[in-house]
């Protein structure tokens, strides 16, 4: 499921892609229909001033007369009604220009909108595998950019077309009222400067699908170095990003260029074919004039409605090719619709109780399906008992706490709740029975407080308090003039360490989960803040299962069971006391290594 790797293979199927995007343009359907209608007869009011060409000429400057209708047409009234005519005329097409702009951006905004917010809801559905496989930035510009280019121009694009399309058609009756012998030449010329518009769209899909990804990498370097700036000025690093970004936008100038290449020659292609028709035409409508088969107002009026036909046509041409655009991106938006998680929340039961038992039975593991992370990983944990995980980076100590609460499925095997395959609990119930302290945790942008609230939206003060004590938040929240209403930035930037730590365990303890997971937790932490750290933790991790991944040791002295985990299989298993005691064991090595330092130390 990468992003970087998708083929839009039905980018061209246009009744397809229309279907998808009918439910959002339904319930707009009358606004649409109020666009396309003000489109209508603004394009046909571009053909007025050409039609006014040939009585103007014919009458007001050669003083002929003509007959409409039984009414004959003099100089004296033309003279008067033609200057305010075309005024009235300009003053009707501003204003139907207005509200076709006006309602057209409401409708696309609209349109956007309601798209981002269904993928939005889709993305944070997703399974922790998609993050793991693609980067922000192209995560960033499929779920935002996409959705923009897909919905707010294609209502402008169509309307658009329609205003260009009809405006071609008022202009080419324009032309056959004159004379249809030119209007043939001209409408046979326009047309063979519109056919090359048919050999791009394969091109515009090849160059969409290759931005959309060069654009997410940019973003991700961003984003990169904005959370990685002091890893990249410690380590002196800034040329190496920069270089990398220099690369990628050259990366996007080349693809722009591509189709520019192969689309800007269209312009003056057409510009040249529509130069030879009027040619053409001038060269017969003089015959026409000397013959007398057409007067010179009549002439006159054909000219200026076969170069005013210039740009509707060539606007057509550009507006398809937009229009291929969008659909590329219209395509790109209902692939990610169409991602399915791949933790299916199939499961009825809800989790109501404590389970008594939490059992891992030969559970075995792999990301790609190829390289068991974990195999055969069997043990109990009974209610109210510390488990802890060690072992050396790599082991698979994350990948087992991570399947507890199906942020992956284990690949083989099954974890059980009382004897009840975790799988068959509905998800929003198995994990609302678990509480999470990481070692860097992510604080959310607000206050303090917000972020506490997120383990329990609907918490009392009380409850609050109690929890902001029991975490020994207290200490500092004392020190901050708004408390627990003081804004901490987004991830905490404005706390440090311990105090982040803090938080998130405050986080965890509200939601008052009877199962906790600590992933080296306490890792991270300078001595003084561990202590403090630890003074929460155990109040948090009072009358819970809990699952510690190990790093210090006074947070797996007293563990009633230590899993050692190597190359992602148990390979010893007992207390602290009884580990000790294996001749040559893992953990004993371990101990020597880390812990028995640590005590000389201490000493």
């Amino acid at each position: 499921m990468k992003l970087s790797e998708i083929q839009t293979n039905n980018a061209f199927d246009y009744k397809y892609l229309l279907n998808r995007m009918f439910p959002y343009i339904k319930p707009l359907m009358f606004r649409i229909f109020l666009t396309f209608i003000f489109a209508v007869p603004l394009g046909l009011l571009d053909g007025a001033t050409a039609f006014v060409l040939k009585p103007y000429i014919d009458v007001v400057v050669n003083g002929d007369t003509l007959t409409y209708f039984g009414y004959t047409l003099t100089r004296d009234i033309l003279s008067v009604i033609i200057p305010p005519g075309i005024v009235v005329f300009a003053g009707a097409q501003g204003l139907l220009r207005y509200l076709n702009t006006y309602l057209s951006d409401w409708i696309s905004i609209t349109i956007a909108n309601n798209v981002k917010i269904d993928l939005f809801k889709k993305l944070v559905f997703l399974d922790s595998k998609f993050y793991d496989e693609n980067s922000s930035g192209l995560v960033i510009s499929r779920f935002l950019s996409d959705p923009d280019m897909a919905s707010r121009q294609l209502i402008n694009s169509i309307k658009t077309l329609i205003t260009s399309f009809t405006s071609a058609l008022g202009l080419i009756f324009v032309l056959l009222y004159n004379s249809w012998e030119l209007a043939i030449v001209g409408v046979v010329v326009l047309v063979c400067a519109f056919l090359p518009m048919t050999f791009l769209r394969k091109k515009i899909k090849e160059v969409s699908n290759k931005g959309t990804v060069v654009g997410g990498n940019i973003t991700t370097a961003f984003n990169e170095t904005y959370k990685g700036n002091k890893v990249i000025s410690g380590y002196n690093l800034q040329d190496d990003e920069y270089k990398k970004v220099k690369s990628l936008i050259r990366e996007t100038f080349t693809l722009q260029m591509s189709l520019t290449k192969r689309t800007g020659w269209l312009s003056p292609i057409m510009y040249i074919i529509a130069s030879i028709g009027i040619a053409f035409v001038m060269l017969v409508g003089n015959q026409l004039i000397i013959n007398g088969r057409l007067t010179t107002g009549s002439f006159a009026s054909f000219i200026t409605s076969l170069l005013l036909l210039y740009k509707p046509i060539k606007t057509l041409g550009q507006d398809l090719t937009s229009i291929q655009g969008i659909f590329v991106a219209i395509n790109r938006v209902f692939e990610l619709f169409d991602f399915q998680s791949r933790i299916e929340d199939k499961g009825q039961k809800e989790l109501k109780n404590a389970p008594s038992v939490v059992e891992f039975k030969n559970v075995s593991f792999s990301y790609d399906n190829e390289k068991e992370v974990l195999r055969n990983i069997s043990f109990k944990a009974e209610h109210g008992q510390t488990i802890a995980i060690v072992g050396n980076s790599g082991g698979g100590k994350s990948t087992i706490v991570n399947l507890l609460p199906r942020f992956y499925d284990v690949t083989k095997g099954n974890i059980l709740f009382d004897g009840i395959d975790i799988r068959d609990f509905k998800l929003t119930s198995l994990r609302n029975s678990i509480s999470q302290v990481f070692q860097d945790n992510f604080l959310f942008s607000g206050t303090i407080r917000d972020n506490i609230l997120l383990g329990k939206k609907d918490a009392t003060q009380e409850e609050i308090d109690f929890v902001v004590k029991a975490s020994h938040l207290d200490e500092f929240i004392i020190t901050l003039e708004k408390g627990l209403d003081s804004v901490i930035g987004e991830n905490g930037t404005s706390l440090s360490g311990g105090q982040r730590q803090r938080v998130a365990i405050a986080r965890a303890m509200i939601k008052n989960a009877p199962i906790v997971v600590l992933d080296e937790a306490t890792s991270a932490l300078d001595n003084k803040s561990e202590k403090i750290v630890q003074k929460a933790l155990d109040n948090l991790m009072k009358d819970r299962t809990v699952f510690v991944i190990a790093h210090r040791l006074s947070t797996i002295f007293n563990a009633d069971k230590i899993l050692v985990i190597d190359n992602g299989s148990i390979v010893e298993e007992g207390t602290h006391e009884e580990l000790l005691n294996i001749p040559d064991g893992k953990y004993k090595s371990l101990y020597n290594m880390q812990f028995k330092k640590q005590e000389t130390i201490n000493i």
